[in-house]
């Protein structure tokens, strides 16, 4: 048997990067990943690489500039007749980029000299892991300590059983053959607007079905309302309180039944995308035979240090409580590594930034307004509009705006939302900010260059003392 002073089971973000901090620390470490590309090779990166993050912006991208093309180039005084979008293309496209970085990964394994052990990983104990290979042959290894990251996989939805044909999930949104006339998406969470986003884009007519009353409520109340507004406007139709009750294949058409305030409705469509979020992927870890606690929903109980009621095993990224987000588990992985080590790392969940790649993005971190006046919180609040910066003006990128919320006593900067353009890149000040303490006045005081579109960030914080300069 093998021995390991560290062994992760799962190669995406979190497992990865938790591996590469062990094997920089000085520790003999290996991971176990099972997912393999279309041509049978095993292949890191996880969901995020390979099926998530990753190949989603590039299909973003891409249908950005499409309609940039067709719908906004003229705005610039270019002319561009009979623009087409080969699907084929845009999709190789995806299918490089999605290549180039898992054989980035597997060449910082070789760097780093870690040992992939494919096939599926199972614990058989707090310091043994079986692993059983595609072709059923089983090895076991061990190890002093063992990281679970395996991460998620898409929740599912009786009624709208997924056949990745007409009825797909998020993977296979992905690898539409052509762009569908119609499109249905069932929730109009991060995925749903995202994917929904980009085959509108591109031509398809599309309809978004939530169950929920209220348009992104995790969101800040008045970030929400006014991405709402956008995307409505941009030509996602929307429908809010819709319970889908049925669905079914006829005819080459999926037919969706719903029900919204009470009345049932049918839709038609081309395609159905089911993209009601994702769950924990525990299955196949035998954590029962081993003693390993889930909740009720699957989640694996850790303690505030991403410990497990098991010595020496921990577990990290979507497979436990938290964000599903690629980047707060690439932060676990590095602080398990360095709490092996004996380290006394510091990572807080309350600074961890939302982004949704829509257009325009939407971004935040820390508490919404309602959140705070929930808690009886005294606080004040700034605003300021794209439209006003001079930046966004030129880049004719005007939708939108910054939210900050301070304390009215002390200023701390208690939260910060943006919906706007690269909304994505801006929030990692307000991260920043948020990781020294900072407050309100900190971004006030601080020298934004012009023009750029931070600007708004600077006028924002300045409206929480009420002394914008532009407004």
């Amino acid at each position: 048997m093998d021995n390991y002073d560290v062994v992760v089971i799962g190669g995406g973000p979190g497992g990865y990067v938790a591996a590469i901090r062990c094997a920089q620390l000085g520790m003999k470490t290996a991971c176990v990943e099972k997912w393999q590309d279309n041509k049978g090779k095993t292949v890191l990166g996880g969901t995020c690489l390979n099926v998530g993050c990753i190949p989603s912006k590039a299909l973003l991208d891409s249908s950005h500039h499409f309609e940039n093309i067709t719908s906004h180039a003229k705005d610039h005084g270019i002319t561009i007749e009979n623009a087409q979008m080969d699907v084929g293309k845009m999709l190789k496209r995806k299918d490089k980029i999605v290549k180039i970085l898992t054989m980035g990964v597997a060449g910082l394994f070789k760097k780093h000299h870690i040992t992939l052990l494919e096939g599926t990983g199972s614990l058989k104990s707090n310091n043994e892991i079986e692993i059983t290979s595609i072709d059923g042959k089983n090895q076991s290894v061990s190890a002093k300590s063992i990281i679970i990251a395996t991460g998620s996989v898409p929740a599912t939805l009786p009624p709208a059983p997924v056949d990745n044909d007409l009825i797909v999930d998020s993977t296979g949104a992905l690898d539409f053959s052509e762009v569908p006339e119609s499109l249905g998406v069932i929730g109009a969470g991060v995925i749903g607007l995202e994917l929904g986003s980009v085959w509108r884009r591109l031509g398809s007519n599309v309809t978004v079905i939530e169950a929920l009353e209220e348009f992104m409520p995790a969101a800040d109340h008045d970030i929400a309302s006014a991405a709402e507004k956008e995307l409505i406007k941009q030509g996602l139709n929307i429908q809010l309180g819709a319970k889908m009750t049925a669905c079914e294949n006829k005819n080459g058409k999926v037919k969706v039944q719903y029900e919204q305030n009470g009345e049932s409705h049918d839709l038609k469509v081309d395609k159905l995308i089911v993209a009601i979020g994702r769950k924990p992927n525990t299955d196949g870890l035998h954590a029962e035979q081993a003693g390993l606690k889930l909740d009720d929903r699957g989640f694996i109980e850790t303690d505030g240090q991403c410990r497990t009621n098991l010595d020496n095993v921990y577990a990290i990224g979507d497979v436990i409580h938290g964000p599903m987000l690629a980047h707060k588990a690439m932060e676990e992985g590095v602080a398990v590594a360095e709490l092996i080590d004996g380290q006394k790392p510091d990572f807080s969940h309350d600074n961890i930034p939302w982004v949704v790649y829509t257009w325009p993005e939407i971004a935040w971190v820390g508490k919404t307004e309602h959140q705070l006046k929930e808690e009886g919180r005294h606080i004040r609040v700034g605003n300021f509009p794209f439209m006003a910066t001079g930046r966004a003006r030129a880049m004719n990128e005007t939708s939108g705006l910054i939210k900050m919320i301070g304390d009215a006593e002390t200023d701390e900067l208690l939260g910060v939302h943006i919906f706007g353009p690269n909304a994505s890149e801006l929030i990692s000040e307000a991260v920043l900010a948020r990781s020294f303490e900072g407050s309100t006045e900190d971004i006030a005081r601080t020298v934004h260059a012009h023009p750029t579109l931070s600007e708004a960030m600077h006028e924002a914080a300045l409206s929480v003392d009420g002394r914008t300069l532009h407004l």
